[in-house]
């Protein structure tokens, strides 16, 4: 099979699962107040009783099951009180539910009406994925464009940017994430990243604004415990230590004037009334207090590569581990029995 017609297979075999979700907001002509200026405009549209609809944006997602589970991204419905629909490729609608958020990834579960005629998508693996390898990204490009399709190359992996969650302009750290110059697009995101086989391999999830060919996706292998976990529990169920950290560099030792270069310095967000550590969590029962610096996390090094949250990646909630962890001069072991992320 050509190149081309490997393309045009894969884009073909997953199209009819991808979906459009449109985001919109009631507003009430006798109080309308808007989340941010200039939105108004093509997107909005009157009830029968004069309210307004009014259309903020859009995004993507794809159906995982035949049930109608739809994998997005968390940045896409973010906002509860923002009304979301979906949209298949016949232009028919859907009510959407959200099952839940990850508090950790930016990763979401939707329920649909499953469409006609689709079938679920297959999950891949980022683990094998390989700089150069041909990859795909479908989405609702500008949230206008729907099935729109761009091809490039894995151009990193590994990646860790700050980007934006949501329309206020709050901001999140996302980290492990695949690298590609396949255009993406406002809208995209919560799209499918796919290869050559058809298969998903990422979520499209952010864009470099001001450079060209930069976009990144979540890895597929990050959702796919919130799927497992949607399916057994019904929610998904993320280990919590319940400490705010820093991660130390030589730049942050020399500015504190730390004994170590490494490690996750327990410190509290200059926020009033935020913890260093959470009272009752497992960290504070633990006896863990702000100022300490937690140096590995089961044997293994805590650094700017691989944080804590990243060691905590294959954890469970009732899962026991292991920190060293650094107080003035003196270090020691605390044992932790991990709680549910509530």
């Amino acid at each position: 099979m050509s190149y081309e017609n490997e393309i045009v297979s894969a884009v073909e075999a997953i199209l009819p699962s991808v979906v459009s979700i449109v985001i919109t907001k009631h507003i009430d002509p006798a109080n309308p107040t808007l989340p941010f200026d200039g939105v108004i405009g093509a997107g909005a549209s009157s009830t029968a009783e004069g309210d307004a609809n009014i259309r903020l944006g859009g995004g993507s997602g794809f159906l995982i099951s035949n049930d109608g589970l739809v994998l997005t991204n968390k940045h896409v419905i973010m906002d509860p009180d923002m009304d979301y629909t979906v949209f298949d490729q016949n232009g028919d609608r859907s009510d959407v539910r959200v099952l839940a958020r990850d508090p950790i990834h930016d990763v979401a579960i939707l329920k649909i009406t499953p469409p006609k005629n689709f079938r679920a998508v297959p999950l891949g693996t980022s683990r094998d994925l390989r700089l150069g390898q041909t990859v795909i990204a479908i989405g609702n490009a500008l949230g206008e464009f729907q099935s729109s399709v761009s091809t490039g190359v894995v151009s990193g992996l590994s990646r860790l940017i700050t980007a934006v969650s949501d329309m206020s302009g709050h901001q999140e750290r996302l980290r492990g994430l695949i690298q590609t110059d396949a255009a993406i697009n406002p809208g995209n995101s919560g799209g499918p990243l796919i290869n050559l086989k058809g298969e998903i391999i990422g979520i499209n999830a952010a864009v470099v604004f001001g450079a060209q060919n930069i976009g990144f996706a979540i890895p597929i292998d990050k959702a796919v415990r919130d799927i497992e976990d949607i399916q057994k529990y019904g929610r998904i169920r993320r280990p919590l230590i319940g400490i705010r950290y820093m991660i130390i560099n030589k730049a942050i030792a020399e500015h504190f004037k730390l004994a170590v270069d490494y490690g996750a310095l327990v410190v509290r967000e200059p926020i009033p009334g935020d913890y260093a550590v959470i009272p009752g969590s497992a960290a504070d029962i633990a006896g863990i207090r702000e100022g300490d610096i937690v140096l590995s996390c089961n044997g293994q090094i805590i650094n700017e590569k691989k944080s804590l949250e990243d060691h905590l990646e294959r954890s469970r909630p009732g899962d026991k581990i292991s920190l060293i962890v650094l107080r003035g001069k003196e270090k020691h072991t605390a044992t932790l029995e991990l709680k549910e992320w509530k």
